[in-house]
């Protein structure tokens, strides 16, 4: 019933003043039989044919429409066209419809006449109740007294129409009501009569009845219900909704009918009440939307109620005029908060033009309701309004309303609804987390972490709130479906305790993010799954095809084997063998290993020799790029004589050796090792016999030092006497032996020595003689035999300088030179020309000093062989090494000539070879 239905007063009530006399608007003196409103005018019709236009200012214009009375008008929203229904014959009893187009005015200055119909039946005219046009103006339709609807089809204006009879009902079924309505693809048209509500679908030629029962004239109007488009019609029990296919809701409404109009989201409902023979009439403004009743007001008659510049004007039957002017929104909404019916104002707030669900003014009636009742103390129901303010009012004032922890489920809800919009921050996030672990609520958690839809809330936040609340299960879940692999892990080693799982999921990510885990967490997967960490570390250092050839460091995995060094050392080893460019920080380490006692074998002879092989076998190696001064430094430390000796002697350090031997007192060694070394290193020698010198009882390691050394001719004496005048522990009798012995091989070498001076000197002066007498005097041949043949020497013969003579016919071919001193010629040349080509290679000369166990005896052997004289080209020496012919005269009391020779010791000139007596 209507007096259920809360009651505001929205509207304001003013007369109509004229403006001249200030007095009441009387807005006509007779009674118009026709009203309606639109396109900035308010326009009547009454019983003379006249229709009246009435301006903002309720100044009128009228023109002759009909020539007799005007029954029905209706003007259309979008279109500046009033259609009207009157007669234009005296009687009434036929009706015509027409069509003006106010926009455009005839030779009269009236609006001009665009279309005039009239109707019938059979042959017979009928009485026209309404009319209504689609906003299209391609369809007409016209209602009749007999129950009769024709529909017009084409240009309401231009074309020639087509028309369509559509029955309703039996006879005397007056159509009371006609309102056209688009629908997606079709038109749709609903019919009232005073029995009857239906549709008709123009598109696919449907009828559809709605209702068996109908209403009045005047009493159903095209409006909405609950913000839905629907056809409403008014009985004297209420209001009623249709919609195309389907009836409606209803609304109680008491008392008699007597209009029904729209206005904005509002119902106008006149109800009238006769009383002492005065008519009282009701206007009641109904909110379709929000149910409530916005204005309601007692009048005089009321004969019509039109709306126009934004307002409802009331017309009464004596002709005043009455506005209802709407109050604005503001007004409205304080009106309301001043009796705290918030939801009502949230919504008149969204059934306001313009007003959105965020809105700021929304926002604003929100919060005041939120605070009204959290002041009452209904959280639940202010929880649920702070909700829809969210991502206009600022969080952080709600969740301090909801701290307590009493209010725990009203601040989940909220933080719910905030992730839920994707406007949650990590604390947001952090909060709603420990609301659901405090509260024990398993399945909020599982619905806000383990599902399908996509997640709007700060992952590691959430992971973190999980782990610390011990829902681990939860915080893998939300790790590994967000790809946190560093959080998956963490939570798996650290909380759970589950280290094959975290290995599998390290082996099933990609190369980058398994290198970057195992860096990070290899330790601890190493300490528990020590073989099962080290196949996958295996994996990944090696090149692998698949992986375009990409493989990890192996340097950079050491440090996690620092528990499992066993398995470092299989690790290495695997390593090495399948790659070759390993940096030298692998080789290092693995001979560290090697030699450590506690990373290998049992500390017995069999595991020492073991790993003795195996640290030189890493040392031997030719691939192995390991580090020579730390692989020094590790055999030293841990005391490897073998490793220390075999680097020793790799890096050509041989007086470290016998230092290293010399430190620990091993006399044989030491001895052996200079046997070995000492042709390349002859310090080493001097090094043992002062080590010696200054110790006890070593007379025989000295003796047999000094043996060795006089035996190979290794050291010069005097470097022996100074080694040994440095230790005042030696003794003279040490070197007595020494001494005499290579004092006797002195004096032996220097008696040798001035024996071959002066062969030499005497051989010198013979030659130095010989060629005198060759450049003084002449040369006598008193040979007898041919020195080739050896029998008697007779004519022609041949005689060289150097005293051999020859047969003629014992020279072969053209011979320049002595046969039998040419051996010794040529012998001397290849010398000279040899020594001349030394003298130019000088690399040569510096090489031999360098490894010459007497480096004097190499500069005075250079010296003797004069290399470094002036050179004299071997061309110029052959050049005067060869005498030319001169004919022997026959006269035997001429010399025979004299070739002379110089610069050569042997050498022969040539004759010719004339018959002459030898």
């Amino acid at each position: 019933a209507s007096s259920q239905v809360r009651r505001f007063n929205f509207f304001d009530k003013e007369a109509v003043k004229d403006g001249q006399s200030s007095q009441p608007l009387i807005l006509f003196q007779r009674k118009a039989n026709a009203a309606t409103s639109g396109r900035n005018f308010l326009i009547f019709g009454d019983a003379d044919g006249f229709i009246y236009l009435f301006d903002r200012s309720f100044q009128s214009t009228s023109y002759k429409a009909f020539m007799f009375s005007v029954s029905f008008l209706y003007q259309m929203q979008h279109h500046s066209i009033l259609l009207g229904v009157g007669t234009d014959e005296e009687g009434g009893t036929v009706s015509t419809v027409k069509v003006w187009n106010m926009d455009k005015v005839d030779r009269d200055g009236s609006p001009q006449c665009a279309r005039t119909l009239k109707v019938s039946f059979q042959n017979k005219p009928v009485m026209i109740t309404c009319v209504s046009a689609h906003e299209d103006l391609n369809l007409l339709a016209v209602g009749a007294a007999t129950g009769d609807v024709f529909l017009y089809r084409g240009d309401i204006l231009k074309d020639r129409l087509g028309g369509k009879y559509i029955r309703i009902a039996g006879d005397s079924l007056i159509v009371t009501g006609l309102a056209f309505r688009q629908e997606s693809r079709d038109v749709v048209l609903f019919i009232s009569t005073r029995s009857h509500v239906s549709s008709y679908f123009v598109g696919r030629d449907q009828k559809i009845s709605l209702d068996d029962k109908g209403c009045e004239i005047n009493r159903c109007v095209m409006g909405e219900m609950e913000g839905v488009p629907c056809f409403c019609i008014a009985r004297e029990e209420g209001l009623w909704s249709y919609q195309p296919e389907s009836p409606g809701g209803a609304i109680g409404f008491d008392g008699e009918k007597q209009l029904l109009t729209s206005f904005r989201n509002y119902i106008v409902i006149v109800t009238s009440d006769t009383r002492a023979s005065k008519t009282i009439s009701t206007v009641t403004v109904y909110d379709t939307r929000n149910k409530f009743v916005a204005f309601t007001a007692g009048f005089d008659d009321v004969y019509t109620v039109l709306s126009e510049w934004g307002s409802l004007f009331v017309v009464c039957a004596d002709g005043k005029v009455f506005q209802l002017v709407e109050k604005d929104y503001q007004t409205k909404l304080d009106m309301l908060f001043k009796k705290h019916l918030y939801d009502i104002a949230i919504n008149v707030a969204r059934s306001q033009a313009g007003e959105g669900e965020n809105s700021e003014s929304l926002v604003e009636i929100y919060t005041q309701y939120a605070n009204h009742l959290y002041g009452k103390g209904s959280y639940d129901a202010a929880i649920q309004q702070y909700i829809k303010t969210i991502g206009q009012l600022e969080p952080s004032h709600v969740i301090r309303k909801f701290l307590d922890s009493q209010r725990i489920y009203n601040l989940t809800d909220y933080l719910q609804a905030l992730h839920e919009r994707s406007l949650a921050d990590k604390h947001h996030t952090t909060l709603l987390l420990n609301c659901y672990t405090k509260l024990k609520r398993k399945d909020k958690l599982d619905e806000f972490i383990m599902t399908d839809r996509q997640i709007s809330f700060d992952c590691e936040t959430a992971i973190t709130v999980c782990r610390h609340a011990g829902y681990y299960d939860h915080a893998l879940y939300l790790a590994k479906k967000t790809n946190e692999h560093d959080w998956y892990l963490k939570i798996q080693l650290e909380d759970v305790k589950n280290y094959s799982d975290a290995l599998a999921y390290i082996s099933g990510l990609s190369f980058e993010d398994a290198e970057r885990s195992l860096k990070k967490y290899g330790k601890a997967l190493v300490m528990q799954l020590p073989q099962e960490t080290t196949d996958l570390l295996t994996r990944l250092c090696t090149p692998d095809p698949s992986r375009d050839g990409a493989c990890a460091e192996v340097q950079e995995f050491i440090h996690i084997f620092v528990s499992q060094l066993e398995f470092l050392i299989k690790f290495l080893e695997h390593i090495i063998k399948v790659k070759t460019d390993l940096p030298s920080q692998v080789y290092d380490t693995l001979l560290e290993l090697y030699l450590r006692p506690d990373t290998t074998l049992r500390n017995d002879d069999a595991s020492r020799k073991q790993r003795e092989t195996w640290v030189l076998d890493l040392l031997k190696n030719p691939n192995a790029k390991y580090d020579d001064y730390h692989a020094m430094v590790l055999a030293q430390i841990y005391d490897f004589t073998p490793g220390i000796l075999y680097l020793y002697e790799k890096a050509r350090q041989y007086q470290q050796i016998v230092q290293y031997y010399i430190e620990h007192n091993a006399y044989p060694e030491i001895i052996d090792a200079c046997k070995k070394y000492g042709s390349v290193d002859r310090s080493l020698w001097v090094q043992a016999l002062s080590y010696f010198a200054g110790r006890e009882g070593c007379k025989a390691q000295i003796a047999e030092i000094l043996q060795h050394i006089d035996k190979n001719n290794l050291l010069p004496p005097l470097m022996v006497v100074d080694a040994l005048s440095h230790n005042s522990t030696a003794s003279l009798a040490v070197l007595k032996e020494y001494l005499i012995k290579r004092l006797d091989q002195e004096n032996k070498l220097i008696a040798e020595d001035e024996r071959m001076i002066r062969q030499s000197r005497e051989e010198t002066d013979v030659m130095r003689a010989e060629i005198q007498e060759l450049k003084s005097k002449a040369k006598i041949f008193q040979d007898m035999r041919c020195t080739n043949c050896k029998s008697s020497l007779d004519l022609p013969a041949v005689h060289f300088l150097c005293g051999h003579s020859y047969h003629q016919r014992c020279l072969v071919g053209d011979v320049e030179e002595c046969v039998a001193c040419s051996e010794q010629r040529h012998k001397v040349l290849s010398m000279f020309l040899a020594q001349s080509q030394t003298a130019e290679q000088h690399d040569q000369f510096f090489k031999q000093l360098d490894g010459a166990e007497s480096r004097f005896s190499i500069v005075a052997d250079y010296f003797g062989r004069g290399v470094f004289n002036k050179a004299v080209l071997p061309s110029d020496a052959l050049s005067r090494a060869t005498p030319r012919k001169r004919e022997v005269p026959r006269d035997d009391g001429d010399m025979p000539p004299i070739v002379q020779l110089s610069g050569l010791r042997f050498s022969g000139s040539l004759v010719d070879n004339d018959r002459r007596r030898p």
